[in-house]
């Protein structure tokens, strides 16, 4: 489908920075609410494939797609993939445990002992991955059980926290790092009805290490998807080896439900800290995600506290925050939204203007990005055009994070136009590109005009290739809005 650049206009006064993502769900998954968030500011449209047939994936990709047509804004879509989960089996009846009670993890091919209650778990190698004296959660942390006795088939627990023991729980396990695939029979069923539809990132769950990427991307290329990974961390092997993770992925999202679970709570801000750092070192985007805005599930408003915590990714620069259960079954969908966007205009102003000295520019070409910034924060009012046909350039651009500077990001490629939606402060523009260097530039500006990106007299600090003396040059060039 082709992109009509010609109804991509400005949102709003405010050039805001931070993306925002929306899950979609029985909430939002019709057509006009779609269309209702996208004009209310969703960049990126997620996918939760844990419970989605892939009729619901090829519906929703046609509703997305003819919704941002209709509206004039178009938005990128996240796959999220369920990765391989550990959890019970199912119980007739909830198992009540009190402190200090016994209970049985059996696998699913195993008959119970019998002498205590028991119920079979989905991974037949938790046996032999745990050891005497670990501690194993349940029912995302709510329940607490020692081992106390194990062999090949079958785990004893004492309990330590009391609870009821319902059907498929999940298992978390933590400091303990699995032997799972990367990929179940399942996510590559959803990869391949994802590709099909066309979706521009996908989200991998339960991320360990950087070979849990590659693994991917390999069924990635085997479909022919360019589509850009963003790999979740989820518990501590994942905390452990952030960096060759972050280096090997497209992106990180610190997905706080299961990594709370998996650290102490009180140590996660620094972990979430700690990845937003690592990610702008690396000049990866990274999302942080998770009960962002939980209460607006069923409030119309946040709680001082969420109000706080979204203000604290948004002063950490990160690329973007997601909403999940607020935009699924949420009674509030689009108040959610409006709330991320009145958070972002309030505290990414007050937000220090440095650009981030923690990247590593290790080519020539990039370390002139900097120095682009630079001049357009100094100039003042200035945005940067860059023209892009794999997003490099414009995803370093990101990275500095040049606040109050816009990167307007202009491609002939659609799939990198989509995909140019989730760096912090870049506008991606869909738009052909001319033999003529200069035609472009002077098309570009003449675009962000008419769209309103940019008032007449305004500078613009413009990336772009000249010819001299038949060779490609790269130039940085101060161009002002006729």
């Amino acid at each position: 489908m082709a992109l009509n650049l010609l109804k991509e206009t400005k949102m709003s006064d405010y050039f805001r920075h931070t993306k925002i993502i929306a899950t979609l769900g029985p909430a939002t998954e019709s057509k006009e609410m779609l269309s209702k968030l996208i004009r209310g500011g969703v960049d990126i449209l997620r996918l939760n494939m844990a419970h989605a047939s892939h009729k619901w994936v090829e519906d929703a990709m046609w509703f997305v797609r003819e919704a941002s047509s209709e509206v004039g804004r178009h938005v990128a879509v996240m796959m999220d993939v369920k990765g391989p989960e550990i959890r019970t089996g199912f119980v007739d009846l909830p198992i009540q445990l009190n402190v200090g009670d016994l209970v049985e993890f059996h696998t699913e091919k195993t008959e119970p002992t019998g002498d205590i209650p028991a119920v079979s778990v989905n991974y037949s190698g938790l046996p032999g991955e745990v050891s005497v004296g670990d501690t194993v959660l349940v029912d995302s942390g709510l329940i607490h059980l020692k081992v106390i006795e194990r062999d090949k088939e079958r785990i004893r627990f004492e309990v330590l926290t009391a609870g009821e023991l319902g059907s498929r729980r999940h298992i978390n396990l933590p400091g303990i790092q699995v032997d799972l695939p990367a990929l179940t029979e399942k996510d590559e069923n959803d990869l391949a009805a994802g590709v099909k539809a066309g979706i521009d990132f996908v989200a991998l769950s339960f991320v360990r290490e950087a070979k849990d990427v590659k693994t991917l991307r390999r069924f990635l290329d085997g479909l022919g998807s360019s589509a850009k990974i963003i790999a979740k961390i989820e518990d501590q092997a994942g905390v452990r080896n952030m960096v060759a993770i972050i280096e090997e992925a497209d992106g990180i999202m610190v997905a706080r439900g299961d990594l709370g679970i998996e650290i102490d709570y009180h140590k996660l801000p620094l972990v979430q800290t700690e990845l937003i750092h690592a990610c702008q070192a690396e000049g990866k985007p990274v999302i942080v995600a998770t009960h962002m805005l939980e209460s607006m599930i069923s409030s119309p408003m946040p709680t001082r506290a969420e109000v706080s915590d979204v203000s604290h990714a948004v002063r950490e620069q990160a690329d973007a925050v997601m909403l999940s259960g607020e935009t699924t079954t949420g009674a509030y969908p689009l108040e959610s939204v409006e709330v991320f966007k009145n958070i972002i205009e309030s505290i990414e102003p007050s937000v220090s203007g440095a650009l981030n000295d923690r990247i590593k520019l290790k080519e020539p070409k990039s370390m002139m990005l900097r120095s682009a910034a630079t001049l357009a924060q100094e100039l003042g009012g200035a945005g940067i055009v860059v023209f892009t046909r794999s997003g490099f350039l414009a995803y370093v651009l990101g990275a500095l994070r040049p606040r109050g500077v816009p990167i307007y990001a202009f491609t002939d490629d659609e799939s990198i136009f989509r995909q140019l939606l989730l760096p912090w402060g870049v506008e991606p523009f869909f738009m052909e590109f001319s033999e003529d260097p200069e035609e472009t530039i002077l098309h570009a500006l003449q675009v962000l005009k008419e769209k309103e990106w940019a008032e007449p007299g305004e500078w613009q600090v413009v990336i772009t290739n000249a010819l001299a003396h038949d060779k490609i040059v790269d130039t940085l060039q101060l161009r002002q809005i006729d």
